[in-house]
């Protein structure tokens, strides 16, 4: 049964930083991707970046320059460093996995991922 399960949400003011963990179990990452999504009240849930088993990374444009994504050592855990917040990145954050290797086109689209964490919360003020 593969669970994941995001931390590190929280109020931060603009222009700050918060560092976001998603733990999987019954998962590896060893053959997967995975990716942190967000959502807003009202619009769809958007691809935020990307990373493979073997560090290859996506990021959505608006995020180029300001946000990591990044792999633990123990091949269950990523992260997102978010650093030079904007209130326009006010939102839920969901990590997502799958098992399949996907073409650049399609990273950072929700309906290619399997597995989701239920969410955790970011505001920008």
């Amino acid at each position: 049964h593969v669970q994941l399960v995001e931390s590190g949400g929280g109020s931060v003011q603009a222009g700050g930083s918060l560092r976001l963990s998603c733990v999987a179990s019954g998962y590896t990452f060893r053959h997967a991707c995975m990716a942190w999504f967000r959502q807003t009240a009202g619009k769809e849930r958007e691809g935020v970046a990307y990373i493979d088993y073997d560090g290859d990374t996506t990021y959505r444009d608006p995020v180029k320059g300001r946000f990591t994504i990044s792999q633990g050592n123990n091949r269950i855990t990523i992260f997102l460093q978010m650093d030079s917040v904007k209130p326009e990145d006010t939102g839920m954050y969901y990590c997502a996995g799958t098992r399949f290797l996907l073409l650049s086109a399609n990273r950072l689209r929700p309906s290619q991922y399997t597995y989701w964490g239920p969410g955790t919360q970011v505001t920008v003020s």
